[in-house]
């Protein structure tokens, strides 16, 4: 009798010690360098100097963790679920990963690129198809996924209103983590919260507005400061790292800490 991928995909979990693929906080070797990874879109990406002041959420997540647990960002900009699998960005990140280590995924910016037959996804069918080959490569490895929905954009109405913009994708990966037992980090909630507590001026500072640009998507050390704030509380709540494990959790974050290398 044959076997289907998921079959596969949660018998090759149950070999791996409980310890590691548990649905409890993931606790690692104490002797080991455990390392939370990121695959994502431009908003979490690393960004550099010629495109300084933007920054990604993942530059930042590093201050909100203990020393000696690493962060490898491999978020990339323009990339969707489809396009980092596609460009074998997954396999590679695979290819790092340890039993222990902790895979957090964000996409759907991308997605949404109906015109782009190589990033489009349908939220209930091809996004969650995909997503599904980051979670089950990610547990055929003892590493604990973790899906993101995807951090909002900077949009209100005349009323002075946060307004959502993606559609139907939040709640297909919410859907997604429910069915799969997956850490959900739901970034789009709790940044649509916020923007609506700052207010429409005051997210402006939170964003890549310059003298020349007006950038709704992208962040600046600000806001991708207090992103990685929210990830990096949301990742204790899930229980996928320890209160230990973090840190200035509710501390001030000096902007001049996020630098921009050389490309």
């Amino acid at each position: 009798m044959s076997l289907s991928r998921r079959q596969i995909t949660r018998a090759a979990v149950a070999s791996v010690p409980l310890v590691l693929a548990g649905t409890g906080t993931a606790h690692a070797s104490r002797n080991r360098r455990r390392t939370v990874f990121v695959a994502g879109d431009s908003t979490a990406a690393q960004k550099y100097a010629d495109a300084a002041p933007e920054t990604g959420w993942g530059m930042a997540l590093p201050f909100f963790l203990r020393e000696g647990l690493a962060v490898a960002n491999h978020a990339v900009n323009g990339r969707s679920s489809k396009s980092f699998v596609d460009e074998g960005r997954l396999d590679t990140l695979l290819e790092a990963v340890r039993p222990g280590d902790v895979l957090v995924v964000q996409f759907a910016h991308n997605d949404e690129k109906s015109e782009d037959p190589l990033r489009y996804t349908e939220p209930w069918t091809t996004y969650q198809q995909y997503l599904r080959r980051y979670v089950d490569g990610a547990r055929a490895r003892g590493v604990r996924p973790v899906l993101a929905t995807p951090v909002e954009r900077r949009r209100f109405d005349a009323a002075g209103t946060a307004q959502p913009s993606h559609g139907e994708y939040p709640a297909a990966m919410r859907a997604l983590a429910a069915e799969e037992g997956v850490a959900l980090l739901d970034a789009q909630a709790l940044s649509l919260a916020l923007w609506q507590r700052i207010g429409a001026e005051g997210t402006k500072a939170y964003f890549n507005w310059t003298s020349t640009e007006q950038d709704n998507t992208h962040f600046n050390p600000p806001g991708a400061i207090e992103v990685a704030r929210l990830v990096a509380r949301e990742l204790v709540r899930a229980r996928v790292l320890a209160p230990r494990d973090t840190r200035r959790l509710d501390a001030e974050i000096p902007a001049s800490w996020i630098t921009w290398p050389a490309a």
